[in-house]
């Protein structure tokens, strides 16, 4: 506060005199009165205040460092990934949606199924993987996979491939028919729920394979060319119900994909493959979409983005194409 100026001061008035029926306390009361204590002699506090405990940062969700994958032995190895570095950080109550994007025979499923511990891709052949802070060492409920091969068990109906996975972890099968009609409600399936999967079309066996894993609700969502064989409108449509769904989960998930515009309208970030052998060279910042695919993929900011990955993709591998807008 600026400090008023000396002619606008308040004058202090001087103090009265004393009347003289004025009562003074007797000098030796003052005798009486207890000695201010000195800063070293006032007692230390009973309780001190707790502090406040120190919050600890969340581990990163994934983390490859230095990753290579060979298959075969000696002189007949042939490389898939060479030198793979990244960071997925934590973002808690938001998650993150990466898709990976690249030439047939980058490694790009050979990516995502060392995330998922699963032989033979892994383990890797050098490097360290990590996922929430700890090295991968099997395959576990933190993380689900969703296979462009659908994985569903034939001789089980809709509702009960969905609740397969909560059978498999003992929950009572009450609980787990409920939970499973509400996740075929949420893909969309209501009413389809004894049908078999040799009766539903490939979107539906899609949604059905999709709601299986999220219903384990788990930490990182792994797909592999999740949406490849449907047709272009299904295909859309698979997309919208991915975000939605993944806005609920809040997880962190993986798409492989081979389509440029897929990958920009689904991804936070972009992984841009490179074949022989597989290696990450780029990794793009994708703002969010606000709006569905259809009106997204109109827009100017969307059509240059694509264009240009599609670039880098042909540069990189002048070769083998394998790319598709």
């Amino acid at each position: 506060m600026a400090m008023a100026d000396s002619k606008h001061e308040a004058q202090i008035p001087a103090p009265e005199p004393a009347k003289p029926d004025a009562v003074r306390a007797p000098a030796a009361a003052e005798h009486l009165r207890a000695p201010e204590p000195s800063r070293s002699d006032k007692p230390e506090p009973l309780l001190k205040a707790p502090t406040e405990p120190k919050q600890l940062a969340p581990p990163d969700v994934v983390t490859f460092r230095d990753v290579s994958k060979s298959f075969g032995h000696g002189a007949a190895a042939k490389p898939a990934l060479h030198g793979i570095n990244f960071t997925i950080e934590d973002l808690p109550y938001v998650g993150e949606l990466i898709t990976i994007v690249g030439p047939s025979g980058c490694g790009k499923s050979t990516m995502l199924r060392i995330i998922a511990g699963l032989k033979p891709h892994f383990p890797p052949t050098s490097g360290e993987v990590l996922v929430l802070g700890k090295p991968v060492k099997e395959a576990g409920p933190d993380r689900g996979l969703v296979d462009q091969k659908y994985s569903l068990l034939p001789h089980l109906n809709v509702i009960q491939n969905v609740a397969f996975g909560l059978k498999l972890r003992g929950v009572r099968r009450s609980e787990r028919l409920d939970k499973a009609a509400e996740w075929v409600k949420k893909v969309g399936l209501d009413g389809c729920e004894t049908k078999y999967p040799s009766e539903l079309s490939g979107g539906m066996q899609q949604r059905v394979a999709i709601a299986a894993t999220l219903i384990l609700q788990p930490r990182i969502l792994l797909m592999d060319e999740p949406f490849g064989a449907l047709d272009p409108g299904i295909r859309l449509r698979m997309q919208e119900l991915l975000i939605q769904l993944w806005n609920e989960q809040q997880s962190t998930v993986f798409v492989v994909t081979h389509s440029v515009e897929e990958a920009v309208y689904l991804g936070d970030r972009v992984f841009l493959m490179a074949p022989n052998p597989g290696r990450l060279v780029d990794v793009l910042k994708v703002p969010r979409p606000t709006v569905p695919p259809e009106e997204y993929r109109r827009k100017p900011e969307f059509i240059n983005f694509c264009q240009g990955l599609l670039r880098r993709l042909e540069d990189e591998s002048p070769v083998g194409h394998g790319m598709k807008v």
